[in-house]
C-alpha cells in the first residue's frame, strides 16, 4: 500500500485516503488463496515468483504491473504479463 499511496502514483484529486480505501475494497472482496505447487526458481527475483505463483493457483489470465519484463516468459506457462493501461483497455471491451 506504501507505493499506491506515493504521491507520484495518486489521480489527480484523489488522496491517500481514497487509494488506501480503494485497497481495503478490494481486501475485502478478496478470499485467500492456497498455493499447492510451487514454481521457484522461475523469475529472476523471488517475490515476483510468489506473484506468479498465486496467479497460476488462482487460474489467472493476467499478471498486471508496470514491470512487464521483470515476468518475461511467464507466457510459457499461461499467463500474461500486461501493463495496467493495456488491461483497462481490454476490460472496457468487455463491458
Amino acid at each position: 500500500m506504501e507505493v499506491l499511496t506515493r504521491a507520484e502514483n495518486l489521480t489527480p484529486n484523489l488522496t491517500a485516503e481514497d487509494a488506501a480505501g480503494f485497497v481495503r475494497y478490494l481486501a475485502n472482496q478478496s478470499h485467500l488463496q492456497e498455493i499447492h505447487f510451487l514454481w521457484r526458481p522461475y523469475l529472476p527475483d523471488s517475490g515476483d515468483d510468489m506473484v506468479l505463483e498465486l496467479a497460476l493457483a488462482a487460474g489467472c489470465e493476467y499478471i498486471i504491473t508496470h514491470n512487464a519484463t521483470d515476468f518475461a516468459g511467464v507466457e510459457r506457462v499461461g499467463v500474461t504479463s500486461i501493463s495496467p493501461s493495456d488491461f483497462l483497455k481490454i476490460a472496457r471491451t468487455l463491458t
